[in-house]
């Protein structure tokens, strides 16, 4: 299989591909550990937020002219309350922090360095625009969840090698429904942070 070509674009750029990011999203964000139960008009508006921020940043990864894979990141200080509350609190300034949104990428592109590719291209870009801290953050579902796949491996091992710290003060609550149930229910995420790479 040839390896996706990455490119990068910001603000209203991302507009050609806000409809095949949105499905992404709802079908990667489907599996464990988000169980995410996709709301297309709630896709609309959170992509919306980002395209029409010309500070964001999407990563975006193309098998010709598929979307296979995106990343996106904005300043904090552009985010929601529930993101930048946490910050407030501890005493950072969140205009020096950079907030990843998300990382998706379709199963048969995973193993191949995308991952690596995503990260790369929102630290350089966080470090070219001055910022002096990298951020995202993580749901934490318990250990016996009954949808936990046998073979799930979370993906710590691979943000700690990317120099990445979970802060667990640094938490917060996000909403969403989860496949199966009737209503949002608020998870529990908590942030990974670092230094912005020189």
């Amino acid at each position: 299989m040839p390896k996706p070509r990455l490119t990068t674009c910001q603000g209203t750029d991302i507009a050609p591909y806000l409809e095949a990011l949105a499905d992404l999203r709802i079908r990667v964000f489907r599996d464990y550990p988000y169980l995410y139960d996709g709301d297309p008009a709630y896709e609309a508006d959170y992509l919306q937020r980002y395209a029409d921020n010309p500070r964001s940043l999407f990563v975006l990864a193309l098998d010709g002219e598929r979307l296979v894979g995106a990343s996106t990141a904005q300043p904090l200080v552009d985010e929601l309350d529930e993101f930048r509350a946490p910050f407030e609190r501890a005493g950072y300034r969140i205009e020096d922090v950079f907030y990843y949104g998300e990382s998706v990428l379709l199963p048969d592109y995973r193993g191949g360095g995308l991952g690596h590719a995503f990260m790369d291209a929102r630290e350089r870009h966080a470090a070219e625009a001055g910022f002096a801290w990298v951020a995202f953050c993580a749901v934490e579902r318990p250990d016996d969840h009954p949808r936990r796949p046998a073979d799930y491996r979370p993906l710590h091992d691979f943000w700690q090698g990317r120099g990445y710290r979970r802060i667990p003060e640094l938490a917060t609550t996000f909403a969403w429904k989860d496949l199966d149930d009737t209503e949002e229910t608020a998870k529990p995420m908590v942030f990974w942070l670092r230094e912005t790479p020189a």
